[in-house]
């Protein structure tokens, strides 16, 4: 099977939530790169190049996408963005079509590439290219300004770089790796390639890490010598950070996958979890009668956060799965509040923009749960001096944008709290 019809199939499997196998069906790296290039163009211009294709169809595209519709937007994808030759594209995705559509597919889509191959140019230099659905807006309007969601657009629409968290010597490694010290240490690589082949990697120097979600372990300041739960902890990003600082850890996850791949990134790292726990967070905390001098319950969420990374979010994700996030986060939370001594800390991070997941999350808990108050964190804590203010809110929250350091890259959409039991 060809790589663009492979391509074809993997785009409605990821719009379908089918996203575990991505790109594991094709072997040759040259042809995975293509593949991976084109998807993740066309998931960034898919709200964009449906209107565009709605102007030479009769037909209007539904919010779920038929195979042939895919071939179009993919087809179009090539045309515009990726220069490949016109009819190339449109001959391989009039063959898709027929292939996996049904008998009237290809004619469709022959007649409206054709078309977008003709004012191709003109298309090319619109000035308002959306990236955000409808119902992505939804989520996003009760929380932010007009001017506030037009820049998280702007950014979220680029294609990310590439962050890394370093064992020690950031500044070395940043020098090594061609990279960017960035204000937390991270340091940041705007074309990296295969991540195992870079310096550093075999020797375990430093693991994949968004700048945003390494804030949340630096938040806690001095850890040394902490017994610390770390829930939901895979792939065991903030793990290795607990264990960097000092911590002995707990980590706990629902799905046994995850769990090897922390596994694995701990071995790599050479770092060593007290124990590593297969297990429904709640369930564990329900059964387990040790108490922590903290817990970081890194929540289920929406994930509308990661999506510089995971583009199709924005085509998928509904007001709806956010109500169904901060109900599960609701019983996470109250289940973690009897396992922290006095005097503990809980931290609660989502990779969320939603507000009703993270600032109001917390409000409704510390109003059900007085025996908590919120730990303010301040940017001489996260960075030894008063940069990004901004990240900050009036309550002492970290709250990230994707527009936030976007001329250099950004960052995801992250909340995190510092709460403390009295």
């Amino acid at each position: 099977m060809n790589t663009r019809t492979l391509s074809t199939q993997i785009y409605q499997n990821i719009l379908s939530g089918n996203a575990d196998s991505r790109f594991d069906a094709i072997s040759d790296p040259q042809e995975r790169a293509f593949a991976k290039k084109l998807i993740f163009t066309a998931l960034r211009k898919q709200t964009f190049l449906k209107k565009v294709i709605g102007r030479y169809s009769s037909k209007q595209l539904p919010p779920k996408l038929s195979i042939e519709q895919i071939a179009l937007i993919l087809g179009a994808t090539e045309i515009l963005y990726l220069h490949t030759p016109q009819y190339a594209v449109v001959s391989s995705y009039v063959d898709i079509a027929k292939k996996l559509g049904n008998k009237y597919a290809g004619g469709f889509v022959n007649a409206v590439l054709r078309k977008i191959c003709q004012d191709a140019d003109t298309i090319r230099q619109a000035s308002n290219v959306p990236f955000f659905s409808k119902n992505f807006r939804r989520i996003l309007q009760p929380d932010y300004t007009a001017k506030q969601i037009a820049a998280i657009e702007k950014y979220a629409a680029l294609e990310p770089p590439l962050d890394l968290t370093i064992k020690s010597e950031p500044a070395h490694w940043a020098e090594i790796l061609g990279g960017k010290l960035m204000p937390n240490n991270s340091v940041r690589l705007y074309s990296a390639g295969a991540v195992s082949q870079l310096s550093g990697y075999q020797e375990g120097a430093w693991w994949v890490q968004d700048f945003a979600s390494s804030l949340a372990v630096t938040a806690l300041g001095n850890i040394k010598g902490k017994n610390v739960l770390d829930l939901c902890a895979a792939p065991g990003g903030k793990t290795a950070q607990l264990i960097n600082a000092g911590a002995t850890v707990t980590a706990v996850d629902i799905s046994a996958p995850r769990l090897q791949t922390l596994k694995e990134n701990l071995a790599r790292l050479k770092f060593k979890a007290k124990n590593i726990i297969c297990s429904d967070a709640i369930n564990y905390l329900q059964n387990n009668n040790e108490n922590f001098d903290i817990i970081i319950l890194d929540a289920p969420c929406s994930a509308s956060g990661t999506l510089r990374r995971h583009p199709e979010i924005v085509h998928t994700k509904t007001p709806e799965d956010v109500v169904q996030s901060v109900k599960l986060q609701q019983q996470m939370l109250s289940a973690t509040a009897s396992h922290l001594k006095k005097g503990g800390i809980l931290l609660y991070s989502v990779c969320s923009l939603s507000k009703n997941e993270g600032e109001r999350q917390v409000a409704n808990f510390i109003d059900a749960n007085p025996e908590f108050k919120i730990v303010p964190i301040t940017s001489a804590v996260l960075f030894n001096s008063n940069i990004l203010p901004e990240i900050i809110t009036p309550e002492g929250f970290i709250r990230c944008l994707p527009s936030i350091l976007g001329t250099e890259g950004g960052m995801d959409g992250f909340f995190i709290a510092v709460l403390q039991k009295e």
